[in-house]
C-alpha cells in the first residue's frame, strides 16, 4: 500500500491517504458519495446472525462518514463442495434485513469459491459535503462519545472456543447487529466534525490514528469506557483475540498508560466487529446530551474523554 501513488483530486474529498473508515467523492455543493467495502468470515454459526453482522459491519462505514446508505452489493466466498446453497441464502437474507433496517438497497453483487466463507457488502452512500464526519476532524476542545461497549472481540472468540454464556453471546449479537443511523446523527447534532467506527484495530487503534490524523492529543478515562457484561471475566481466563495484540503492538510508542493494568490496555484495543462510533462532541455539554439521547434509544453509550492539542498521543487515566 505504500508504494501506491496517492490520488489527488479537488472532488475526492477523503482518500485513501487518511486511512479514513470510506472513500468520499463530491458530485456537487450539495451532495457528496461515500463508497466502502467490508466483509468478514462467520462470527457465529447461525448463518442468518453472520449475514446481519456482516451487512451492520460493512455499512457502518458510511454512518462513520455522517451519511446515509443508498445501494449495496453482496460480496460473497462461498465453498461449494462443503457447504450447502441454502445457507448461503440465510446469510444473504441476513444482510438483506440489515438492509431493511437501514432504508438501502441490495441490487446484487458477486461471489466466488473460496475454501473459507466470506460474506460482507460493497456500500454507496451519500452525504453533504459541510456535514461530513473524517477522523482527521477531531479538535482541540473536543469531548469524547463512545456509542457501544466494547468487548466483542473477546466475546466472539470465546464463542470459538466455547466459552461464552448465551446472555454474554446474545448481548454481543445485540451490539453487533445495531446499526450506528441513530449514533450518527446524535453525533452531527453534538456538533461534531470527527469521528469513526472502532472496528478491528480497537478503540486505542481507531481513536490513535485519529488523533494522528487530527494532530491533537486525547485522554480516556478508562474507568468511563463500557464494556459487554461478561467480557472482563472472559478476557481474565485468556479470550484475546490475535489482532488485540497487534493493535497494542502498533500503538504502544504513543500511549502513556502509567499506573493503568495490563488487561485493561488490552481490553482498551480489543479488536471489535461492528462496533460503535466514537466521535468528538463540541462541549461536555453536547456530550452529556448526546449520551442521554443514545441511552434513551437503547444504545450502551458513554463520555469517555477529551481531546487536547498535541501530536497524536493518547493518555490513559
Amino acid at each position: 500500500m505504500g508504494r501506491l501513488t496517492p490520488v489527488d483530486h479537488p472532488d475526492l474529498l477523503v482518500g485513501a491517504a487518511s486511512g479514513d473508515d470510506a472513500a468520499v467523492w463530491r458530485l456537487d455543493e450539495d451532495r457528496a458519495l461515500i463508497a466502502t467495502a467490508d466483509f468478514i468470515t462467520p462470527v457465529v454459526d447461525d448463518a442468518r446472525t453472520w449475514g446481519r453482522v456482516a451487512a451492520a459491519n460493512a455499512v457502518s462505514d458510511i454512518y462513520a462518514m455522517g451519511g446515509r446508505p443508498l445501494l449495496a452489493l453482496n460480496l460473497v466466498g462461498w465453498n461449494t463442495e462443503a457447504l450447502p446453497s441454502e445457507m448461503l441464502s440465510e446469510v444473504l437474507q441476513g444482510g438483506q434485513d440489515v438492509a431493511a433496517d437501514g432504508g438501502f438497497v441490495v441490487a446484487g453483487g458477486h461471489t466466488i469459491d473460496d475454501p473459507e466463507p466470506k460474506y460482507g457488502m460493497a456500500v454507496i452512500g451519500e452525504v453533504h459535503p459541510d456535514r461530513l464526519l473524517t477522523n482527521a476532524g477531531l479538535r482541540d476542545g473536543d469531548h469524547l462519545v463512545l456509542t457501544k461497549p466494547l468487548g466483542i472481540g473477546i466475546v466472539t472468540t470465546a464463542i470459538k472456543r466455547d466459552m461464552a454464556e448465551p446472555r454474554v453471546v446474545d448481548a454481543a449479537l445485540s451490539s453487533m447487529t445495531r446499526l450506528n443511523a441513530v449514533a450518527a446523527q446524535v453525533a452531527l447534532e453534538a456538533g461534531a466534525t470527527g469521528a469513526t467506527d472502532v472496528t478491528g484495530f480497537g478503540l486505542l487503534g481507531h481513536l490513535g490514528r485519529m488523533c494522528a490524523e487530527s494532530g491533537v492529543d486525547a485522554v480516556v478515562h478508562v474507568d468511563d469506557v463500557p464494556f459487554l457484561d461478561g467480557a472482563r471475566a472472559l478476557a481474565e481466563a485468556g479470550s484475546i483475540p490475535g489482532g488485540t495484540g497487534r493493535n497494542l503492538g502498533w500503538i504502544r510508542d504513543r500511549l502513556d498508560a502509567d499506573g493503568v493494568g495490563e488487561l485493561d490496555i488490552t481490553m482498551l484495543a480489543d479488536a471489535q466487529t461492528s462496533g460503535g462510533l466514537v466521535f468528538g462532541a463540541k462541549s461536555a455539554e453536547a456530550a452529556d446530551a448526546a449520551v442521554r439521547t443514545l441511552t434513551d434509544s437503547g444504545h450502551t453509550a458513554a463520555r469517555i474523554g477529551e481531546v487536547g492539542s498535541g501530536t497524536g498521543r493518547i493518555r490513559l487515566d
